[in-house]
């Protein structure tokens, strides 16, 4: 489908600002669709760039072969309401867009966190949610824009969905993941469970860039899911110690029980949303689930229906993020 017009929202964020050139490099014509237009113009020309917030799209005529919706607000913790309207009532928004404009295609950027439990989890297989799951609004938001996209596909709204859902995205950019670690790290050390023995998966950003254009042309177009990762799983002591040993630091670890930190995040949760503001805990158990359990993808029916394969090492990305860390200190 080189050639084919591609519209990517969330372009201006960190995932979308990788997939745009993804794209450009394999003869796609781009459209890049965010709020910060300042950004948008750093990965597309002013011709092919569309500024505005996701409830402008619904009016817009602009036709394309394929939309990849990759904005979300993603965030540990917030009102449900904000959840609600970003991720849900956003979705909607890119359904009724791809309805006016005769999109043939939806690729949709979903969430692991979909999958968080008090538990180890390891090879967990698409099928394989809760969708019940309350954990926090992020989770629950996710999962309701899925049956937003999938309900729309039954309904002939749009002729074809494909959901991708990434783990741990790092790379040059990145807003949350590794600047959040390392804050912590900064402030208190890295809370440790059970030795750090738990495997995390995480993901190259350049690496779902490649999935998410392999996932315009190829895939089940009929609400196929596939999860996403570098299909290296390491341990969580393993993977903060290379990171820091990269960046010229001593890892600081804080050994905790799984058990007094879960009821802690409980606390914490609880008397947050009775505060003013509703500030973020210093720890949710959202949080926790993420860095206190196993939690890796089987990535195998990306590989099989896809075709995708991780370009970037993970030993790369890390080395990549730490480089720019440490000449950006």
């Amino acid at each position: 489908m080189s050639g084919a017009r591609v519209l990517v929202t969330g372009a201006s964020g960190f995932l979308g600002g990788y997939v745009v050139p993804e794209l450009q490099r394999q003869g796609y014509e781009v459209f890049a669709a965010g709020r910060n237009t300042a950004a948008l113009t750093l990965v597309a020309d002013g011709e092919h760039c569309v500024p505005g917030d996701l409830v402008s799209l619904r009016t817009r005529d602009l036709p394309m072969d394929a939309v990849i919706h990759c904005a979300a607000l993603s965030t540990p913790w917030g009102p449900w309401k904000d959840f609600r309207e970003a991720n849900v009532g956003g979705t909607g928004h890119v359904v009724e867009f791809a309805r006016r404009n005769g999109v043939r295609r939806i690729v949709h950027v979903s969430s692991p966190s979909v999958y968080a439990a008090a538990h180890d989890r390891v090879a967990i297989r698409e099928p394989d949610v809760d969708r019940s799951n309350r954990l926090n609004g992020y989770i629950r938001s996710k999962i309701a824009a899925e049956d937003l996209l999938l309900e729309a596909l039954d309904a002939g709204t749009i002729p074809e969905v494909v959901i991708l859902r990434p783990r741990g995205l790092i790379g040059v950019g990145d807003p949350s993941l590794v600047p959040r670690l390392l804050d912590v790290h900064t402030r208190i050390g890295v809370p440790l469970f059970d030795g750090g023995d738990n495997l995390i998966d995480v993901t190259a950003v350049e690496n779902v860039a490649v999935a998410l254009r392999l996932a315009v042309t190829e895939g089940n177009g009929a609400g196929g899911v596939y999860n996403i990762s570098n299909g290296d799983p390491r341990r969580f002591r393993e993977l903060l110690t290379t990171l820091l040993d990269l960046m010229g630091q001593t890892p600081r670890f804080r050994p905790m029980s799984r058990r007094v930190a879960w009821a802690f995040a409980s606390a914490l949760e609880g008397v947050c949303a009775v505060l003013p503001g509703r500030p973020e805990p210093p720890l949710t158990r959202y949080t926790l689930s993420t860095i206190a359990y196993s939690q890796t993808l089987d990535i195998s029916r990306a590989q099989e229906e896809l075709g995708y394969r991780p370009e970037v090492t993970l030993d790369d990305a890390l080395a990549t993020v730490a480089a720019h860390l440490r000449a950006s200190a």
